[in-house]
């Protein structure tokens, strides 16, 4: 099964950044057996995504284009194209684009996202 950015919709979503759903096992009607989420996000030039955090499901983020500051929990790393970051779950996690550009990258939710895992976290931004 083939699945294409080019024929997926783009939305903002929560956490304000510019998300295509790209596989969810939860939202199609192929029978595919994997319990991961599979999204491309964008996170506009002079933006950040807002805390959150995700009850039971971790993240990987892999960087493809840009530069940003990830924020997990009281720790804040630069992250740059071609790296890769793992998120555990119930962490409060945010990502700031520093760069010039649009930052990039895809974002695996494993178990897959559900709404209900997700909690905003109120921030002073």
């Amino acid at each position: 099964m083939i699945y294409d950015t080019a024929t997926s919709p783009y939305i903002r979503v929560m956490d304000n950044s510019l998300l295509c759903e790209l596989i969810h096992p939860g939202k199609t009607q192929d029978d595919i057996k994997i319990r991961y989420r599979l999204a491309h996000v964008f996170v506009l030039k002079g933006e950040s995504t807002l805390p959150r955090l995700l009850k039971n499901s971790a993240e990987v983020y892999y960087m493809i284009r840009g530069q940003g500051l990830m924020h997990i929990d009281e720790q804040a790393d630069s992250i740059d194209a071609g790296q890769a970051v793992v998120i555990p779950a119930g962490s409060v996690q945010f990502i700031s684009n520093t760069g010039e550009k649009d930052l990039e990258f895809l974002a695996i939710v494993d178990p897959m996202w559900d709404k209900a895992d997700e909690i905003c976290i109120p921030c002073n931004r």
